[in-house]
């Protein structure tokens, strides 16, 4: 039986729609979304690269101001955000939408034209950022001039899958639909809040770190988080082929999340009012609650099925994307209390939980859903089991020396800096071999992405051609399609 829904009842007398139907509508918009975003991720990962070794190097580009560590960083984090991880995960909420609504894909020329606007909104801010028209606030980077377009793309999207949850024809809702919804309203309300208090009418003083801590932490846990869980709540049961443990438990973890998620942005020695502080740490311990539910619906849905993490690249991709949302989850809550946030705080420990979370998270779940719904909305058996090998473990490899390195990196920081006695040069010294692990890793990940960024390309273009000019194509070139029989 499906995972998708908990009820047949459909929503109206229209019988549901054929699944090869609704993917013929999902293919445009959740292609070009999927392919935008995968381009986007190797940009980021080639700014990432270049801003990583002038840690290091300083020397390296340092004749052009554009490439400044200043502004490539902020460049990078951002083609990351939005280019990615937000791009990737709407594509992947439409088609998700649409299944478990048993309805096609609700004007399917909208998200086309919404995502134009928004690469090219992202292309702008990045270009903004790298001619140095830097907000200075956290993943709010990008100048003006770019957030508003950007906005009014996202709109755009969200309307055309909000239109798609309306005109559904199966009734009873399943927990992704619950993430997906919650996560479409979210960010209007977060992106427009922090731009009105921040760049329009700017607060002034101590407001407005909190209005960036608040902006960032709902933007990561509830909004990217809350799209992420969606596609893991839906791909993880699927390509087992077998239902979610337990509604009841997704639903407190659910609602739990939106509690307590909201308000964890202020870290011990912010510079905000220690009661706020100490208020925002509370909430970020109890987020250990949402956490625990996922991690516990998760793991009994796999339970005795351990071994298809090795035979399906979906389900390995996106069960490690589970557990890196877990690993993130934990540290996170750990960091937050003030006798580890001392040692913490405005050390590499940071870039590195956000390495663990994009491409932790968010990367290896969209790699999953990729691997799923590619080849069903191009109908071809795509891509070869070496290219997925190769893909996983360059992503393992890389995520682990991006990641961890950073991370024990900052706790060593973080303790010279707290010792009076120890100079300051002797505390740059001793991090440059984790910022050149951190590099070779940041390395890896983009040999790995841009090889699955050119083996999209090669099936899409070898869709067209053989869809408009089959002849063009050899036996061996046309992509072949999925048996009838194959999990849909």
């Amino acid at each position: 039986m499906p995972a998708e829904t908990g009820s047949s009842t459909a929503c109206s007398a229209s019988p549901p729609v054929p699944v090869n139907e609704i993917d013929r509508s999902c293919r445009t918009p959740v292609v070009f979304l999927l392919a935008c975003s995968q381009a986007w991720l190797v940009i980021g990962l080639l700014f990432g690269v270049i801003s990583s070794i002038k840690l290091h190097g300083p020397g390296f580009l340092s004749g052009s101001e554009w490439l400044a560590y200043g502004r490539i960083y902020p460049a990078a984090q951002n083609a990351l955000a939005y280019g990615f991880a937000a791009q990737a995960l709407l594509g992947v909420g439409l088609w998700i939408l649409a299944r478990l609504g048993r309805v096609t894909l609700q004007g399917a020329g909208i998200p086309i034209v919404g995502g134009i606007f928004w690469n090219l909104s992202v292309a702008l801010g990045l270009l903004g950022i790298l001619a140095g028209h830097n907000t200075a606030y956290d993943w709010l980077e990008m100048p003006r001039y770019a957030s508003g377009p950007l906005f009014f793309s996202y709109l755009l999207i969200a309307i055309c899958a909000i239109m798609t949850f309306k005109l559904r024809r199966e009734c009873a809702l399943y927990v992704s639909q619950w993430y997906l919804l919650a996560a479409l309203l979210w960010f209007p309300w977060i992106y427009s809040t922090a731009q009105l208090l921040l760049i329009i009418f700017p607060v002034r003083g101590v407001l407005q770190a909190v209005v960036n801590g608040w902006f960032v932490q709902n933007l990561f846990d509830i909004w990217l988080g809350s799209l992420g869980l969606a596609a893991i709540f839906y791909f993880l049961p699927k390509t087992l082929d077998r239902p979610l443990h337990s509604r009841y438990l997704a639903l407190f973890g659910f609602w739990a999340l939106l509690f307590f998620g909201s308000w964890g942005g202020m870290y011990a020695g912010a510079p905000v009012p220690k009661w706020l502080g100490s208020l925002s740490i509370v909430f970020k311990v109890m987020t250990l609650i949402p956490l625990l539910a996922v991690g516990l619906n998760l793991y009994r849905t796999m339970a005795g099925k351990w071994s298809a993490v090795k035979t399906d690249a979906a389900l390995g991709f996106v069960a490690l994307g589970a557990l890196c949302y877990l690993l993130v989850g934990v540290v996170g809550i750990l960091s937050v209390l003030r006798t580890v946030s001392e040692r913490t705080l405005f050390t590499l420990f940071t870039p590195g939980m956000t390495n663990l979370y994009l491409f932790g998270f968010v990367a290896l779940t969209v790699a999953g859903a990729m691997y799923y719904i590619v080849p069903r909305l191009l109908e071809a058996e795509w891509p070869s089991g070496g290219t997925q090998t190769f893909h996983f473990w360059t992503s393992v490899a890389g995520i682990a020396l991006v990641t961890l390195p950073l991370l024990f990196g900052g706790l060593t920081q973080g303790a010279k800096l707290n010792d009076p006695q120890a100079p300051f040069i002797s505390v740059v010294r001793s991090i440059i071999p984790f910022l050149g692990l951190s590099t070779l890793g940041g390395t890896l990940l983009l040999i790995g992405n841009a090889a699955l960024l050119g083996r999209i390309s090669k099936a899409m273009l070898a869709t067209c051609c053989g869809s408009c000019c089959p002849g063009l194509l050899s036996a061996s070139q046309k992509p072949r399609a999925l048996a009838s029989g194959g999990k849909v």
